[in-house]
């Protein structure tokens, strides 16, 4: 196995949610990034008792002018002098715009000095065709994604990001070209998609699991791209073996890795000093420090949530102990299952901490299952059920040409 890289002195402001239990947002990313050696600022978007898998929080969201006086602060006493910003889950699109204008501010203090600022931009909108946010934070998200050098969308981001129906690698593909073409955006990986084993075509996330053959197991796809000096796509896909549970926290822990890892393997490839970490055109995608970053940041998680699973599985076996004596009513019999409920979110948080040596270096047996694959293309061109995308590589949807998708919101 390759020797681990030490990741270089980062200075790290960090805009995401935060919970007094558990291990999601601010909670997460920024353990992570100081254990990997980063010095982490930060601004916290809510501030809640726990996250909302428990169906039940406490707490308050932080508004926009909270987070430009909380800035505001740092800067008076100089202490902005920011390698990376790290955004993500933004409560309403006036506090989207006061990171944007963070961001673009630390973007412009970094105009004399190629490569010493980068913002990695998370746009937390919702999953399975559903917002989870107010409507009118996506175009506020859409007005920032222009100054990212790195954007981390989930399946359903990415179709709201680049007016894309996502149903295959093909038309996967298609999407990031988009958004390396449109916003000029250097770097995009799309997360945890799933696909079926024979079809290839995408799965919501909510799907029961299809029918594996013998020997087969289900796998998530992560698939990233550098873009070239021409916007062009440079794909590669990692494949991960599913863990049958829903695990909170699991984007916010992979954007922080992220950071660390990308930063190391950028100054590896000697291409810190170039704008946006942008590789020369003639390294394979996967040879690019996003891809040897993102093997690494996945065997760490693989390592960590089996080990939350294990732990979990140990945790549940007590599970009837623990709601017995609750009553036999009807009302009673709801406080169990709800009780029993919580006990079950409550196993499943994240033992990051706990295994926090894996976060550092991820054991052989998983750093060597985890390797980028180049993405393989019908012509070596993304499509769409079939039709080429036009000179700005954009292919449109549906017979009225608008390019819409249907969104349900929350």
């Amino acid at each position: 196995m390759a020797e681990e890289l030490d990741v270089p002195e980062t200075k790290v402001l960090a805009i995401a949610s935060h919970v007094a239990y558990g291990y999601v947002g601010n909670t997460m990313a920024s353990f992570i990034m100081q254990s990997l050696g980063c010095e982490v600022t930060a601004i916290n978007t809510v501030q809640y008792s726990n996250h909302s898998g428990y169906r039940q929080v406490k707490g308050r969201k932080t508004t926009a002018e909270e987070i430009l006086q909380l800035y505001e602060g740092l800067k008076q006493s100089y202490l902005t002098d920011f390698d990376v910003l790290l955004s993500g889950y933004t409560p309403s699109a006036e506090a989207v715009e006061a990171v944007g204008k963070i961001g673009r501010e630390l973007r412009f203090k970094s105009t004399t000095k190629p490569g010493s600022f980068f913002w990695v931009l998370d746009p937390v909108m919702g999953d399975d065709g559903r917002l989870y946010i107010p409507e009118d934070e996506v175009p506020a998200y859409k007005s920032l994604l222009r100054e990212a050098d790195l954007i981390l969308p989930n399946q359903f981001e990415a179709e709201l990001l680049s007016g894309t129906k996502i149903t295959d690698v093909q038309s996967l593909a298609t999407a990031i070209r988009v958004l390396h073409t449109i916003y000029r955006i250097p770097h995009i990986i799309i997360t945890s998609i799933r696909l079926h084993p024979l079809t290839g075509r995408t799965l919501p996330s909510t799907t029961d699991t299809p029918e594996l053959g013998p020997g087969e197991q289900e796998t998530m796809t992560c698939i990233g791209s550098s873009a070239t000096s021409s916007f062009h796509p440079r794909l590669f896909r990692i494949d991960i073996p599913a863990i049958p549970v829903f695990f909170s926290g699991t984007g916010d822990m992979f954007a922080a890795l992220t950071v660390a890892r990308l930063r190391a393997e950028a100054a590896s490839a000697h291409v810190d000093n170039n704008s946006g970490w942008t590789s020369p055109d003639d390294v394979a995608s996967t040879d690019l420090p996003l891809a040897k970053a993102v093997e690494k940041v996945l065997a760490s998680m693989q390592a960590v949530l089996v080990k939350t699973y294990e732990a979990m599985q140990e945790e549940l076996k007590g599970l009837e102990n623990a709601v017995q004596g609750l009553g036999k009513g009807e009302e009673d019999r709801e406080a169990v299952e709800k009780r029993r409920r919580l006990l079950r979110t409550k196993a499943a948080e994240v033992r990051v901490v706990r295994n926090v040596g894996l976060l550092k270096k991820a054991p052989e047996e998983w750093s060597e299952k985890f390797r980028a694959k180049e993405v393989e293309l019908e012509n070596g061109t993304p499509t769409e059920n079939g039709r080429k995308p036009d000179e700005l590589g954009v292919t449109k949807l549906g017979g009225d040409g608008e390019g819409a998708i249907h969104i349900e919101t929350a």
